[in-house]
């Protein structure tokens, strides 16, 4: 890590430095200050609102010990501990409930989505090393790697945002960090309906059949919705049932007593300990669940998928990556086969239409996020019909 730290600081050839040298300083001193009573707020602060504002108070006193206070130490402090236990520069934006999306393009050019638009930012690191730094920082809790033989990393940030970041050598020109922010209050199907994600009769469709216990698919592209929706639609499991959601890094946010949660996880430095979708899709038929909830299908975990659905466990939601319903239906398929139990293509495709009750589209454009199609397995029980289909903002379908 410290010959690619080494490349980073000598790839920023002119690059500007807008930080002021007192927060460096501020920083710098209270590491070197901080006891085991600061290391231990500085360890909690991040998930632990009292521990922060403990932290903040602490910080206050050793820059005004150490003369580093003033008219702005309250400022000071708050910058220190962004540093130390925060998003750094990116603060601020974190705390914007406008902000959902942040993306750092190296130290110099940060851009945030607002309202389903990006916008450029005023906000900046020292450097890349700083970028580089913070990047660890957050991802050290999580127990997630990131180096030069692993340079990309997933991780579920405490505040149940999802952080994506990539480093040199598949970033040439230095680290590039993502960061999705959720809401903090849970949606309902109400809100959405509200947001005009749909006409109220679509909305009435997709309750009947989560109530029926139909299996569907949301399928969509980046940040059109998905994992919002199949949030909204997964609380309105009845109460008496048990929920079961697997993930690559837990972001769902459920309205509902009784979920338990399984996450992957990655292989350790020796290729080892690797958990995957297909193992917690085991695992989970042991756990005696009414519902399973798999946050996004993307691989030959849609195999044991739909042997499960196969044998008694209806109801299942899920989300995946398509351009429409029908391509979701494909995709499914072809995921099917990437199990290496070999599936024949014509089996894969009849298993898709025996468990898949129906599938929800969701796109965005500059009026925002909207259900634009809706399938339904027909009377065959061997192709699908369109329910609804909007377009160019009007609706089409029976």
């Amino acid at each position: 890590m410290e010959g690619l730290i080494g490349r980073l600081r000598a790839s920023r050839g002119g690059g500007r430095d807008d930080t002021p040298v007192t927060t460096g300083a501020a920083v710098d001193r209270v590491r070197h200050r901080l006891d085991r009573h600061g290391q231990q707020l500085v360890q909690r602060a991040s998930s632990d609102p009292a521990a922060r504002l403990g932290l903040e108070t602490y910080v206050r006193g050793v820059l005004l010990r150490d003369g580093l206070g003033g008219e702005d130490t309250g400022r000071q402090a708050a910058a220190v501990v962004a540093e130390l236990a925060g998003l750094g520069p990116l603060e601020a934006l974190a705390r914007d409930p406008e902000v959902t999306e942040i993306l750092v393009n190296g130290p110099f050019q940060v851009y945030v989505e607002r309202r389903g638009r990006l916008e450029p930012v005023d906000a900046a690191f020292d450097d890349a090393e700083h970028l580089l730094a913070t990047i660890q920082r957050l991802i050290a809790p999580t127990g997630r790697r990131l180096d030069a033989a692993r340079p990309f990393v997933d991780a579920r940030l405490a505040d149940g945002s999802r952080l994506h970041a990539v480093i040199p050598p598949i970033a040439p020109h230095g680290p590039l960090l993502t960061i999705r922010r959720f809401p903090q209050r849970r949606l309902s199907v109400r809100d959405l309906l509200a947001a005009g994600l749909c006409p109220p009769r679509v909305l009435a469709w997709l309750v009947q059949a989560v109530r029926r216990r139909r299996n569907l698919l949301i399928s969509g592209a980046t940040s059109s919705g998905k994992t919002t929706l199949l949030g909204a639609l997964a609380s309105l499991v009845p109460r008496r049932e048990r929920i079961v959601t697997l993930e690559e890094a837990l972001e769902l946010q459920i309205r509902h007593p009784h979920v338990v949660s399984l996450e992957t996880r990655l292989p350790n430095h020796e290729g080892r300990g690797e958990v995957t979708l297909r193992d917690l899709v085991r695992n989970a038929l042991r756990m005696r669940p009414d519902r399973i909830i798999i946050g996004e299908v993307r691989g030959a975990e849609a195999f044991d998928l739909v042997q499960a659905l196969n044998t008694g466990h209806a109801g299942s939601l899920s989300t995946i990556h398509a351009n429409s319903a029908r391509d979701a239906l494909t995709r499914f398929a072809a995921m099917i086969l990437m199990a290496p139990d070999r599936v024949p293509y014509d089996l894969a495709h009849r298993l898709v239409a025996a468990t898949i009750d129906g599938v929800v589209h969701l796109e965005r454009d500059v009026t925002g996020r909207r259900v634009a199609e809706v399938l339904a397995r027909d009377a065959s029980g061997e192709g699908y019909t369109t329910v609804y289909r909007r377009e160019g903002g009007a609706a089409a379908g029976a």
